[in-house]
């Protein structure tokens, strides 16, 4: 019988069950996607390339990422769906073998004011049981440590049946750790009122200068028939009682015109409606009175720790859990080593391990009270990687949209480490990456292209790293490359003098920028650069400063609207055919009625996820049948939208559709490497670095003598850097000075001038630790900068 049994265990039959070790996609045709099929390794790490725009997002985002997260949200009641985000089944044949797909995106976290790296893990959660526990004076339950919950107390009659006693007089109180005075936001506003309103003038005449407060609108009809101040007295002659009911007032139910209102003051309402909101996320215009009309201080009660006194006064080693919060995290994991108490043990090697997770993918020099809103793209991407680094889950598909960006290049061994940490555990990793260092450590590659947009969409190598270094695709011939050091750099014209530099963790850093030249700041994450260059280079009317923050704009936005280039080519359709140029907008006259010019129809389906189709009207063209009779050199504005880039530069660079305004704006687009978007495509479905390479091409025909770029090199393929740094040359040669903020070392190696911040992160950095040219920085040797630029060029 034991013979047996050990012969079945040893039978060379594999179980059914182990068959499924592949992801099958067949005929995906999402985006630009041409019919591809693929089978993808699951348990290992596969690594998609090619050049932007080549269909790698289409393929992993969009059709494998998509669809499982679809089939995941179709196991949920109909009810719960109605409160989750749309999603459509992607266009593929057939999709096999998917496991639960996690994102990890680089979408900056939340614009919730509330919202710090300590909220958004679960490190802040563990502090508050730990202090709740340890910390002395005892002041009550975790939610006493926590900035989010305010305190309350109240009293009244609550029914308790105990025999026949029924009525029992009870009170009830919440102990929470909410700084009354700036309710855990840490800071406190102060109006400029002259900001709000114009003294001389009186409110029938338009004194409220606040967005949205005209004579006309529903605040201005509040405002002047409520009765509490004279509407047609100048609001310099009103008295202390009417200053203080129009700026003050508690709200005060009125009634205007026969409708019932609630009246309160300016200041509690501005605080209501513009202030309870991340200042990111505003609109532009209410951006800039907020601006104008309030300063931000630090709250004076708190200091800034967002914490009532209760809550400061507990303390576990003379430390406060606001201490702690404002620790760097490397240092704050020493201090939970340091605390040994038998009763907390499993917590505190929890809260440990969450620590020193950050630390060990680089973030050591963050602080839990940072505000997540702050976060770099590549910073938040690592820190929701620590969320699932910690995870219990296995066999699931982890999506990783290039983890490597913001990275210096002694950072980037530690994110393939922790990729490859989370496969061992058994998941599937699938990573879009263009840099060499991190296509290294494949266990699979699909290579995509050949080009980008139209010109992609197909697989051209699938296979091993070394296959793809031997194969003859365009990322396997540029996988070596190396870019050489400059034998001569330009002369600096001038300087930009920086003294004394404190934001953040500069030690009052000085130093002279050279102006006239290509200068790469560089050093490894949280050295200080985007602190020296963003927080210390004001950006005034000389300074062009263009980050990697989202475009804001509707599903209507394009390419063509953000740039302005839709202005000249709809005067040029109204010229030509004697009409107005309103027709030539999908956001105005010319948009076909039935879908408003969307070109789609949402049909919201109540408690279902509601679906969009192609509008039968206009087929999708967004425009009136009557508007699309209209041509420029024999083409319609719905076909002038469906042009990509390249194609659109020729048609109106010449003969009878030639317009130099929209020609000019064309080449910009091709010159940053965008040559292969179509006009009309919605700027919701760009990547990040196809964004910044758009903001940077609107920012091309300003005035600005000094540009400063963030990483220009991100979501580039290694052909294209070649084509970026080449526009690089070109602005410094036509006299402006640019700075660019960048880890590749491609683009240090081509700079004329290397500022290199260190030596470590957070409170290790903060210092210049050489400035000279690359040649001089290679040959010194000194830095971790120098060493990783020094084997890069091969010296």
């Amino acid at each position: 019988m034991s013979t047996a049994t050990r012969t079945d265990t040893q039978s060379p039959t594999p179980h059914v069950a182990d068959s499924h070790d592949l992801i099958r996609v067949q005929g995906a045709r999402e985006n630009n996607l041409k019919n591809v099929s693929v089978e993808l390794p699951k348990r290992r790490l596969t690594v998609f390339t090619g050049v932007s725009g080549s269909g790698k997002s289409s393929l992993v985002f969009g059709t494998i990422a998509a669809e499982s997260q679809r089939m995941i949200n179709e196991t949920y009641s109909a009810f719960v769906q109605g409160f989750m985000p749309t999603l459509a089944r992607p266009d593929v044949d057939v999709l096999d073998g998917l496991t639960t797909a996690i994102i990890v995106d680089q979408e900056r976290m939340g614009a919730n004011v509330r919202s710090t790296v300590g909220t958004v893990t679960d490190a802040n959660a563990m502090l508050r049981i730990l202090f709740s526990r340890l910390g002395q004076p005892h002041i009550g339950s975790p939610q006493a440590y926590s900035f989010n919950v305010a305190s309350a107390h109240g009293a009244g009659a609550v029914t308790v049946e105990r025999g026949s006693q029924k009525a029992v007089r009870q009170s009830f109180s919440i102990i929470g750790g909410m700084c009354p005075r700036c309710e855990g936001m840490g800071r406190v506003t102060d109006f400029d009122l002259s900001a709000l309103y114009d003294d001389s003038k009186s409110l029938n005449e338009g004194a409220l200068t606040i967005p949205g407060y005209s004579v006309d609108g529903w605040y201005g009809r509040i405002f002047s028939g409520c009765g509490f101040f004279d509407p047609d007295k100048p609001i310099r002659k009103f008295t202390k009682r009417e200053l203080h009911d129009l700026l003050h007032k508690e709200p005060t139910k009125i009634k205007v015109d026969n409708v019932n209102l609630t009246y309160e003051g300016l200041i509690p309402r501005i605080q209501k409606s513009f202030l309870s909101k991340d200042k990111e996320a505003m609109q532009p215009h209410i951006r800039a009175f907020v601006d104008r009309a309030v300063t931000f201080t630090t709250c004076p009660d708190c200091g800034g720790t967002r914490l009532n006194e209760a809550a400061r006064s507990s303390k576990i080693k003379d430390t406060s859990i606001a201490d702690a919060c404002a620790m760097q995290i490397s240092d704050l994991a020493e201090w939970v080593r340091s605390l040994h108490e038998p009763s907390v043990a499993p917590l505190l090697a929890a809260l440990g391990e969450t620590l020193d997770s950050f630390v060990e993918i680089g973030l050591g020099y963050l602080s839990l009270d940072r505000p997540s809103g702050t976060l770099s793209g590549g910073e938040a991407q690592r820190t929701k990687m620590i969320r699932h680094l910690g995870s219990s889950l296995t066999d699931v598909t982890y999506v990783f949209d290039e983890p490597t960006i913001g990275l210096h290049p002694h950072d980037i061994q530690r994110m393939n480490n922790l990729l490859l940490r989370l496969r061992d555990k058994g998941n599937t990793v699938l990573v879009v990456e263009h840099k060499p260092e991190a296509i290294a450590i494949a266990d699979h590659v699909v290579d995509l292209g050949p080009g980008a947009g139209t010109a992609g969409g197909t697989i051209c190598f699938e296979g091993t790293v070394e296959g793809l270094r031997a194969s003859r695709t365009l990322t396997g011939r540029h996988l070596d490359d190396r870019a050489a050091l400059k034998k001569t750099t330009r002369e600096p014209t001038g300087t930009l003098e920086i003294r004394d530099a404190t934001t953040h963790n500069l030690r009052s850093v000085d130093v002279d920028v050279p102006l006239g030249v290509l200068v790469v700041v560089t050093g490894v994450a949280g050295s200080g650069k985007s602190s020296l260059v963003h927080g210390s280079i004001p950006a005034g009317a000389d300074v062009v400063s263009i980050d990697q923050g989202a475009i804001r704009g509707s599903r209507r936005s394009n390419p063509a609207t953000y740039t302005g280039l839709l202005d000249p080519i709809r005067k040029a359709f109204a010229k030509a055919n004697g009409v107005k140029p309103a027709l030539f907008s999908a956001n105005s006259e010319g948009a076909c009625p039935t879908c408003n010019g969307a070109g789609v129809i949402y049909t919201d389906l109540g408690m279902m996820a509601g679906i969009a189709t192609t509008c039968e009207e206009c087929e999708g063209k967004r425009f009136q049948a009557s508007v699309l009779e209209y041509h420029l050199g024999g083409r319609d504005i719905s076909e002038v939208l469906a042009m990509s880039v390249t194609e659109a530069e020729e048609f109106f660079g010449a003969g009878e559709a030639r317009i130099p305004a929209a020609h000019t704006i064309l080449r910009r687009l091709a010159d940053v490497g965008l040559g292969y978007l179509s006009l009309g495509q919605p700027l919701t479905t760009l990547s990040g670095g196809e964004r910044q390479r758009l903001k940077l091409a609107t920012h091309l025909g300003e005035k600005g003598g000094v540009y400063i770029l963030d990483e220009p090199t991100t979501g580039l393929h290694l052909a294209d850097v070649e084509q970026l740094l080449g526009l690089l040359d070109r602005l410094v040669d036509s006299g402006k000075s640019v700075i660019v903020v960048e880890h590749h070392q491609a683009v240090m190696a081509h700079a004329d001038w290397i500022i290199d911040l260190g030596p470590g992160a957070g409170h290790d950095g903060g210092r210049i630790v050489f400035e000279g040219t690359p040649a001089d920085l290679v040959a010194a040797g000194s830095t971790l900068t120098g060493e990783h630029l020094a084997a890069y060029v091969g010296t």
